[in-house]
């Protein structure tokens, strides 16, 4: 069976976006420090079509998270803004070729058809919770991996249940006093670290999510 794993940028203090979300700010205040260190990356560019950057540390694991990938799986609003029912007119954060290339099943609470895109990017939108979702898209991935692209209450949920096989946590210096907590409301999870790196701009921590069954082993 394929891993469940999410890999996510967090700051000394615990938020993964800042206060005061919008439309126009979806990652709240200050959000946008947490992802300035893939930016400078070789890898990143690369992921997005185009040269230049830096191969560091930081490049290996940009690399690392990206590879194996079949399918993802993110919360409503990492998806789009709103709680209601669907405006068809939109279409993602992204424009009309996202960066996933693959298929991907948001989580929602209300009905909208499939949403072919360009690159190989499908969303499929699935209301009857988050076991569903990862059944859909392990059957999708194969013998690849599912990641969670985020947000925070797709990755608690997750972590909750006790379905979460790996979390890459980026540690970002950097203290934002508010916003978007991840690591609120998920009970009590064992978190094994199983690799660190560390560049001037972030640190990297692997962490083994250890089950219930194995921890009473």
């Amino acid at each position: 069976m394929s891993s469940l794993t999410c890999q996510i940028s967090m700051s000394l203090d615990g938020f993964v976006a800042g206060p005061n979300q919008s439309i126009d700010n979806p990652i709240g205040e200050g959000g946008m420090r947490l992802h300035q260190w893939p930016f400078a990356t070789d890898s990143w560019r690369e992921q997005q079509g185009s040269a230049g950057g830096e191969r560091t540390a930081d490049s290996e694991v940009a690399d690392e998270v990206m590879r194996g990938l079949g399918a993802f799986i993110m919360g409503r609003k990492m998806f789009g803004p709103g709680d209601g029912p669907w405006d068809e007119t939109w279409r993602g954060w992204w424009g009309e070729d996202p960066p996933y290339h693959a298929p991907v099943f948001v989580l929602t609470h209300h009905q909208r058809e499939p949403l072919q895109m360009q690159g190989g990017t499908t969303f499929t939108f699935v209301t009857d919770g988050i076991e569903s979702a990862l059944e859909q898209a392990r059957a999708v991935a194969g013998d690849q991996d599912v990641a969670i692209a985020g947000g925070a209450s797709a990755v608690q949920q997750y972590l909750a249940a006790g379905l979460l096989d790996e979390l890459y946590l980026h540690i970002v210096p950097i203290v934002l006093g508010a916003g978007e907590r991840l690591l609120e409301g998920v009970g009590d999870p064992t978190l094994e670290p199983v690799k660190v790196v560390a560049s001037p701009a972030v640190t990297h921590v692997n962490y083994r999510v250890v089950s219930e069954r194995a921890r009473e082993q």
